[in-house]
């Protein structure tokens, strides 16, 4: 926080446009392998022909000015002199002084992210982080709660990869909570409402994307929370619908299965999203509720 606050007082590009910039970074190089592991605490990534420039014919140059002259962007953040690629201050200040060739109003800014990644969902990703730092103020919002109370009764095992045969034969990318009509079910995450509405496998269904870039899909529902809009921020353990057996047909269709909750995850790597087992993970926050539950 102190780094982003530092550049944004030198370039005046909002600490938050920096901070969801750096969110995003991070969380893809945790899931490609072809992006070197960050080194200090910044996790953007700039190519070296990038940061050198396309032309210049020594892509390790830290020479501001060489590199300034073959049209790199690499800047010396830090006053030593040198422009390096890995130094967490240089990074920074060398991506802020991108985005500030653009301007630094949010449309300008956002016009210079999408020449920089030319990815209309990074740009959804970044947008999102940039809400949620800025509403919360804050960089710690992964913190998670179960989706449904454990007060009430209900029941799931690891059923991730199991087939599914309704509408063709796939896999089915998620967990599933068994438990009454009705029961509440609260969203998992600090995220960002990106869908809501009817989905002929999922019924009614929400998805809400988090600061880590995943989409937590929440199906089946027996309907939504008063109020819940796309776009609107949601906070963990907030309630967003209730348990329902929705799905497998037209809008409205309901009944075709035993009531419950769906729940997938989802992860986007800046080129692709994929699913994958979030049993774990409910293992983990349920575990959490109980502890809590007894400390009480």
């Amino acid at each position: 926080m102190n780094l982003f606050k530092k550049a944004e007082t030198i370039t005046q590009i909002p600490w938050y446009v920096l901070a969801s910039v750096d969110q995003y970074e991070r969380n893809v190089r945790r899931t490609r392998n072809d992006i070197p592991k960050a080194k200090g605490v910044i996790g953007i990534y700039i190519k070296p022909e990038i940061w050198t420039g396309l032309q210049n014919p020594d892509k390790s140059d830290t020479n501001p000015t060489s590199i300034s002259l073959f049209g790199g962007i690499g800047i010396d953040g830090n006053g030593d002199g040198k422009a390096e690629p890995d130094n967490d201050e240089d990074v920074l200040f060398t991506f802020a002084a991108y985005l500030l060739s653009y301007g630094v109003d949010l449309e300008n800014i956002k016009i210079g992210l999408w020449d920089y990644y030319q990815r209309d969902k990074t740009i959804g990703l970044i947008s999102g982080h940039m809400k949620l730092f800025q509403k919360y103020g804050r960089l710690d919002l992964d913190q998670h709660s179960f989706p449904v109370p454990i007060r009430f009764n209900y029941s799931f095992k690891n059923t991730w990869g199991d087939a599914r045969g309704w509408g063709g034969r796939r896999i089915h990318e998620g967990t599933d909570i068994f438990a009454n009509y009705g029961v509440p079910v609260s969203s998992t995450c600090y995220g960002i409402i990106e869908m809501k509405g009817w989905n002929r496998f999922g019924g009614w269904r929400l998805g809400i994307r988090d600061s880590s870039n995943t989409y937590h899909y929440f199906a089946h529902l027996n309907g939504f929370a008063d109020g819940l809009q796309v776009g609107q921020i949601v906070e963990p353990g907030q309630l967003i619908g209730s348990v329902g057996s929705s799905g497998y047909g037209p809008p409205g269709t309901s009944g075709k299965f035993p009531p419950h909750l769906h729940y997938g995850m989802y992860k986007d790597n800046g080129r692709t999203e994929w699913s994958y087992d979030p049993y774990p993970q409910l293992k983990v926050w349920e575990r959490a509720e109980y502890r809590k539950r007894k400390r009480k």
